[in-house]
């Protein structure tokens, strides 16, 4: 069956369904009117309370620092669900942004780093994979030396990733991607504790996740439980406007990651690792800034000691703008170009499937029906 083109989006669809649709678009768009003058009448008391209670601030409040040298790091996986076996992959990718007139160019070309094999058919997989992929962002990240560093999404996602992956290990033992896993988990956790700990002075990692349930202001200044800080941040905030940092949200649990797992040579020091991951994590700071008229308000999630120095924070905020200069990207150039590029990967198993049927036919001494069946493809998941 062929795929559906992206200018025919109901061509597969019942006509009968696609009608209903389309006469319940109406009171859809009438209750996003009621939200939308909701917040519009809304505006000017919640900005007065963030003004009074200290919370707004300006870029010309922080002192000018030069621009400084930027570069983003996003991931992705994918499992190829096949008749005999599953073929997976997970990669991440560090893009250099926008660079300044007087700096060189660290990286002429982006750096990447991936694993790819087959697996036997497993449930787990997907979650495994995954924590791998997120290990491959935090040491291309930690190992990165522009001034600051992107990585896509909170920075408490690799914890959860990573705990959830460690508590499917035993389960999961037979797997290739666990192996992996526990073979990289030192580094990786090496690099996270850079991360989340920012101590280098000329040096700041930021977490820029493009959607969150956490509502830091929204909890402490009553807004609306419908409505995200995000959200209404984005109407509230001026251009060149942001929040002062507060303390992450912590969730209802305590922070543990179970690094129980871990190989017996590296489980003192990953035990080590694991509690200044956890504190750092209770010390991790949130602002929301608004660089362009044309850009949401981003939420920016860094380290306490990069929060608390002036400089430091308004070199995040100059190299937030500055990455944000074109309109119709939502987020930092940098981010905007490494999610463009590894988000493609799921759409490129299929391919590299069909290379390794070929070279498989190629040598395969049996009947060549065999091959093309036990590759045949169910479905395609993928995640980032």
């Amino acid at each position: 069956m062929t795929e559906p083109r992206d200018d025919r989006p109901f061509a597969e669809l019942p006509s009968a369904l696609v009608d209903e649709v389309l006469q319940r678009t109406e009171s859809v768009a009438q209750g996003l009117m009621g939200d939308l003058e909701r917040v519009r009448e809304g505006r000017a008391r919640w900005r007065e309370r963030l003004l009074q209670d200290g919370l707004l601030r300006r870029e010309h409040d922080l002192p000018y620092v030069p621009i400084p040298t930027t570069c983003g790091v996003d991931g992705s996986y994918a499992v190829e669900r096949l008749l005999a076996t599953d073929l997976v992959a997970a990669a991440a990718v560090a893009v250099e942004g926008l660079t300044p007139p007087s700096e060189k160019r660290y990286w002429p070309e982006p750096r990447h780093e991936i694993f790819i094999d087959t697996e036997v058919h497993d449930p787990d997989t997907g979650t495994v994979l995954r924590a791998g992929m997120s290990g491959m962002e935090l040491s291309l990240a930690a190992n990165a030396p522009h001034d600051l560093v992107f990585l896509d999404g909170s920075l408490t996602t690799p914890f959860i990733y990573m705990n959830q992956a460690l508590n499917k290990v035993h389960e999961a033992a037979h797997l290739r991607s666990t192996r992996y896993l526990l073979e990289g988990l030192l580094g990786w956790l090496q690099s996270y504790r850079t991360v989340l700990l920012s101590t280098r002075t000329d040096q700041s990692w930021i977490g820029v996740p493009k959607y969150t349930t956490r509502r830091e202001l929204g909890h402490r200044l009553g807004w609306p439980e419908s409505y995200d800080d995000r959200a209404l941040l984005t109407r509230i905030l001026e251009p060149g406007e942001f929040t002062e940092p507060r303390p992450l949200q912590q969730p209802s649990e305590p922070w543990h990651l179970n690094v129980a797992p871990a190989r017996t040579q590296d489980r003192d020091a990953a035990v080590g690792l694991a509690e200044d991951i956890v504190a750092a994590l209770r010390d991790i700071q949130v602002l929301y800034y608004r660089p362009q008229p044309w850009i949401p308000a981003l939420r920016l999630e860094i380290a306490r000691s990069v929060a608390e120095n002036a400089a430091r924070l308004a070199q995040v905020l100059h190299g937030a703008r500055h990455q944000c200069g074109a309109p119709g990207m939502l987020e930092p150039y940098p981010l905007y170009l490494a999610d463009r590029m590894v988000k493609h990967l799921g759409r490129a198993v299929p391919a590299f499937r069909q290379v390794t049927s070929q070279k498989l036919a190629e040598v395969y001494s049996g009947d060549i029906g065999d091959v093309f069946l036990a590759l045949h493809a169910y479905r395609t998941e993928s995640g980032g």
